[in-house]
């Protein structure tokens, strides 16, 4: 294992086996659907602890992370995670050649296209998993990394129904499985895929992902080679306070590291302020970006804080709370109106800022939780109820 990333293989084999070996009564053949806030070590663990112990343990597994090129549509990311794994192997694409109606196949590119393979093409995403199971005879792991943002296009929610007419046609008797794993940096919204009746993946279980704990800042603190020891206790603390995130422990180490004029005794102390520095500085950004809204972009903001998953951007009820969120806020009665067209306004510009998360289906939801957070201690949702 590599020294330079701090892994969890009991976590991971736990995982792995209830992903796999579904019990009788469970939810798990449905789907598992991993919730943690962003930058806590999830997509680390999937990657590096997750993945591998599912390969060990016999399974295929195709991994499509929906955030690693957001030019991309989400479904088109899925599609080409499921033709990667289909072009590892000349039997595989012999056999959807076949399927296809192709009699005579030259593998290479030549006489057969993975292009083919799609939403709305000549294979469907179905028959090329089928094939894939049918082939090697293995449970069929797809891992979707930042899950929701699928359905924040048309092409990604088709993509996530055909999934689910995949899981159910390769989770019967004749084939070998499908498991479908989804992660999420905002639960709210992981949830959306699974809440509801009309969604693809309803019913599928819903973990809450554990955050790294006190044995990660013993490996951390054992590891971070600075030029004096730091108390995995104090560091701890430090840790909880800034809500779990590694990143700021590595950027603060790297602070000290090149820090040349740093006394050793100073070491302890002065990386606690770079912990903490860091961490205000996330929130500065985010305080910066809340602050230089417009009055209506800034009540659209704070009425769909207080609401949360009642949030119905257009219903008389909210347009009348964001005209009183704007009079709290000072502006005068005839500026504090709120119309449709300026409160679509604000939602756009809202979305463009990376406030605010919609999704295909015109859903709404604050982006991340520590916005809302951070409304909340300024007072700024008060009297909005």
């Amino acid at each position: 294992m590599s020294a330079t990333f701090y892994h969890r293989p009991a976590l991971a084999s736990r995982l792995s086996k209830l992903i796999l070996n579904v019990a009788v009564g469970s939810a798990a053949g449905s789907g598992v659907f991993l919730a943690a806030p962003r930058r806590t070590g999830k997509s680390t663990f999937v990657r590096e602890d997750l993945r591998p112990a599912l390969e060990e343990a016999g399974a295929i597994v195709l991994y499509a992370d929906l955030w690693k090129d957001l030019t991309k549509d989400p479904g088109a990311v899925i599609v080409e995670a499921v033709r990667e794994a289909v072009g590892r192997s000349e039997g595989f694409i012999t056999r959807l050649a076949k399927s296809a109606g192709m009699e005579k196949v030259t593998v290479g590119g030549l006489n057969f296209s993975l292009d083919r393979i799609g939403l709305g093409k000549d294979i469907d995403l179905t028959s090329a998993l089928v094939a894939l199971s049918d082939e090697s005879r293995k449970v069929i792991v797809l891992m979707i990394d930042e899950a929701q943002q699928a359905i924040t296009t048309e092409q990604g929610a088709a993509a996530l129904f055909a999934l689910k007419a995949a899981r159910d046609e390769l989770n019967s008797s004749k084939h070998h499985g499908l498991r479908v794993v989804c992660t999420g940096s905002n639960r709210d919204k992981l949830a959306m895929l699974r809440n509801s009746k009309d969604q693809a993946f309803f019913g599928a279980s819903m973990v809450e992902f554990p955050t790294l704990d006190q044995a990660f800042i013993d490996w951390f603190c054992a590891n971070v080679d600075l030029p004096a020891a730091l108390d995995p206790a104090t560091v701890f603390e430090l840790f909880e306070e800034c809500g779990f995130r590694p990143e700021l422990l590595g950027a603060a180490a790297d602070e000290i590291r090149f820090d040349f004029s740093l006394d050793p005794s100073q070491v302890a102390v002065r990386f606690a302020e770079c912990v903490r520095a860091q961490a205000n500085e996330l929130q500065a950004n985010l305080k910066k970006v809340i602050h230089s809204l417009t009055p209506v972009q800034s009540a659209v903001l704070r009425v769909m804080s207080v609401k949360g998953d009642d949030f119905a951007p257009f219903e008389a009820p909210t347009m009348a709370l964001y005209a009183k969120a704007m009079q709290q806020a000072a502006v005068s009665e005839q500026q504090a109106k709120a119309e449709i067209s300026n409160v679509q306004q604000a939602l756009i510009a809202l979305q463009e800022k990376n406030l605010v998360w919609r999704a295909s289906r015109g859903v709404y939801a604050v982006d991340e939780p520590v916005t809302v957070e951070l409304l909340q201690a300024a007072g700024m949702l008060e009297g909005l109820d």
